[in-house]
């Protein structure tokens, strides 16, 4: 990745979906029953854990989990390919289409028991559809060291690589933004709702969309389209 092309106002933008993505998993690990919608590293050995009978994890959900993360992801990663849209407009509609999905899990959860197995594996399925999505676009966006999910070669650069204050600072703002998500969303399980992360994480997404868009309507959007 090109860390001298300009990306504008993106590392921002991510880094607000940085946050949105610790909310999601906070919610999908400690409600759902260990499993991770946007960390597909951790389902992968979570199915493998569950191959062993041990930790009381759940193979159907944690297969279920990496099957609509990969629906999501296929279908992030031909959005737009025609056109070649601005990165912002991409981002934009991407962010649109987890706002459907998101506001959908958030009222599927204020409805109904999440304890039941239906409703538990279609929430699942929705969240894991929409940071499907979420991975694809931001990769195709290519802004070095905010994937907003994952964390190992952001931590890794931290120590290992010498690189300049803006760098480093751009990578402790991903990490503080995920751990920031992850206890806020902590937070709101315990002294608020169960479906309160989740309506948060929305709200997020519905601020992000709008302000992706407009700020590609600035004259200065083009220097890093």
């Amino acid at each position: 990745m090109n860390e001298t092309r300009d990306h504008g106002p993106l590392p921002v933008l991510l880094l607000g979906l940085t946050v949105m993505t610790g909310l999601v998993d906070a919610f999908s690990y400690l409600i759902l029953g260990h499993v991770f919608v946007a960390n597909m590293t951790g389902n992968v050995l979570f199915a493998g854990f569950a191959l062993t009978g041990l930790g009381g994890i759940s193979w159907p959900a944690t297969l279920l989990a990496v099957a609509a993360f990969a629906v999501g992801a296929a279908f992030g990663g031909r959005w737009g390919l025609t056109r070649k849209p601005h990165r912002g407009r991409l981002l934009a509609g991407a962010v649109v289409a987890q706002v459907i999905l998101m506001t959908t899990a958030a009222i599927v959860a204020s409805a109904a028991a999440v304890g039941d197995s239906p409703v538990r594996l279609s929430l699942i399925a929705l969240l894991a559809v929409a940071m499907g999505i979420q991975n694809a676009i931001v990769r195709r966006l290519a802004v070095p060291d905010l994937t907003t999910t994952v964390l190992t070669l952001t931590v890794t650069g931290l120590f290992a690589d010498t690189t300049p204050p803006d760098v480093r600072l751009r990578r402790i703002a991903g990490v503080l933004a995920m751990f920031g998500g992850a206890a806020a969303g902590g937070a709101l399980l315990r002294w608020a709702s169960i479906p309160a992360p989740l309506w948060l994480a929305a709200a997020t997404l519905a601020v992000l969309a709008p302000t992706a868009f407009q700020l590609t309507r600035r004259s200065a959007a083009t220097s890093w389209r």
